[in-house]
């Protein structure tokens, strides 16, 4: 028989992932994804505070504001395409007020700075070695400022592991509990050219290979797109982004090996309750659909009850009507 699929074993972790836990994620959009649906199956997690960045030096930024709750400062910000923004955030933090900005950029400093210390696991997913340089400054959004303003460079290995092992020490001495899960992103960034997109990551996966320890794991992420599915079927239209489908792929390869065996029985719970809340009836007012409700509503109720770690309130106000 052919075999066209490529099958590897994943190493667990040492320490299991469970509910009780709480997660930050840090980096670039394959990191919103799989965050995301650690939230939508309600993990507790805190999502790209600083918005998607895609460079080590970058979210190194940001996590060094977060360890010192450091914020921003008028000066810091500038104006363009009439909206006062952050050359370290992304435009979702972007705003025609000034103070409205810098207001929304120091919550989410000082939110992040909680959830740092609070934390059990510290998810960085590295997206691209290159980095952009404005006047000698470390640029983690363009801003879709013109190309001409910025500095290009792809960060060595070196750099990347030199600055990983002093922040890593500052990181576990913040918060001595802390587990780091370095991932990589599988998203091809063709803008850098094929080539050139391949060496980045090569030096991507190179740094968190030599920075790994007890503390500090690595999920093979990049792999599971890049040499299991292996098939542009996995990808969207652009051809440079992961599907929904193999997104999905990968959070169930990442929670079937890291996560124990009491929350992988929630998890699943979980799931049945969610696809139930999006079940479409024809025919809301008959006898049938108001049972289904109704079962539901109290099952919601029963694992809020036996959970008190979840936040089951929007699925019981849905079941209730």
């Amino acid at each position: 028989m052919i075999n066209f699929h490529l099958d590897f074993s994943i190493p667990s972790f040492s320490q299991k992932i469970n509910y009780s836990q709480t997660s930050l994620f840090l980096g670039s959009c394959f990191a919103e994804n799989i965050g995301e649906l650690m939230q939508k199956h309600k993990f507790k997690t805190t999502l790209n505070p600083h918005g998607i960045l895609y460079n080590p030096s970058s979210i190194a930024v940001a996590l060094r504001r977060y360890l010192k709750n450091d914020w921003l400062v008028e000066k810091e910000l500038f104006f363009a395409n009439e909206c006062w923004n952050s050359w370290e955030h992304h435009s979702r933090f972007s705003n025609p007020d000034k103070i409205s900005c810098l207001t929304e950029v120091n919550k989410a400093i000082s939110e992040a700075h909680v959830a740092l210390k609070n934390a059990d696991w510290l998810h960085i997913t590295f997206g691209s070695a290159f980095i952009y340089k404005r006047d000698s400054q470390l640029v983690g959004n363009c801003h879709k400022q013109p190309q001409k303003e910025f500095e290009k460079l792809m960060l060595s290995t070196t750099e990347i592991v030199s600055e990983y092992k002093l922040l890593i020490n500052e990181l576990i001495a913040f918060n001595p509990k802390l587990k780091i899960i370095f991932t990589i992103s599988p998203v091809r960034y063709v803008r850098d050219g094929v080539v050139d997109n391949n060496l980045s990551k090569a030096r991507l996966i190179d740094s968190v290979h030599q920075l790994k320890s007890e503390n500090v794991l690595y999920f093979p992420s990049y792999e599971l797109i890049i040499d299991d599915l292996r098939d542009y079927r996995f990808y969207k239209d652009d051809l440079v982004h992961p599907n929904e489908q193999a997104i999905n792929y990968v959070f169930d390869k990442f929670s079937k090996t890291n996560f124990d065996s009491n929350t992988i029985d929630l998890l699943e719970k979980i799931k049945e309750i969610l696809s139930a809340k999006n079940h479409k009836s024809f025919n809301a007012d008959t006898e049938t659909h108001k049972k289904f409700l109704t079962t539901y509503f109290e099952r919601c109720k029963k694992l809020q009850l036996e959970n008190p770690f979840w936040d089951l309130s929007k699925e019981i106000t849905y079941f209730s009507c």
